[in-house]
């Protein structure tokens, strides 16, 4: 849950990218998907926690590589792109293929599934990351929210499925 906490942060801070509107968007894409899978919002939960826990150290291996201004701004590009040309492009296919073994082990999902679903479902969890990144023109201290889900000693940074979980009910609250 703290990472959701980062996400309201990046919202609430007029210096980041973040918005209400963004995030919206992006619980919105994830919905869809589900929808066309036929998955149970349990079961995207679970792909969504597999995949930023594979995820995590891929990202920390670009970061160190490029550099963390440089993996921010990659981000942001592929944040609106889609397809196996955007996710290529950020995650060599090797990395590609370990991040897809990895999920199938932790979600129980059959890894041509995800093999599928993964270039639908990079963009909107780099769109996610990048909500942490500072607005044209705002002083630039870096990307906080990029910087938690990085960090390994940090608990449940890469539990993406209940930032989901979590902003399904900060969009919908109960009535």
């Amino acid at each position: 849950m703290s990472l959701f906490f980062d996400v309201l942060s990046s919202i609430n801070n007029p210096n980041q990218q973040g918005s209400i509107d963004q995030l919206s968007s992006m619980l919105g894409s994830v919905q869809d998907l589900a929808g066309s899978q036929g998955l149970s919002s349990d079961q995207v939960g679970s792909l969504l926690n597999a995949l930023g826990g594979a995820l995590q150290p891929a990202l920390q291996q670009q970061a160190s590589g490029l550099g963390a201004g440089q993996l921010d701004g990659m981000l942001g590009k592929l944040a609106g792109a889609g397809g196996a040309a955007a996710l290529t492009s950020a995650i060599p296919p090797q990395m590609q293929q370990q991040i897809i073994q990895a999920v199938a082990q932790k979600s129980g999902m059959n890894p041509g599934m995800i093999q599928t679903l993964l270039p639908k479902l990079l963009p909107v969890v780099m769109g996610l990351l990048g909500m942490g990144a500072a607005k044209p023109g705002a002083p630039s201290g870096g990307n906080p929210l990029l910087g938690a889900f990085l960090n390994p000693e940090t608990a449940n940074t890469t539990d993406l499925g209940t930032v989901m979980k979590f902003a399904g009910r900060f969009l919908n609250p109960p009535q």
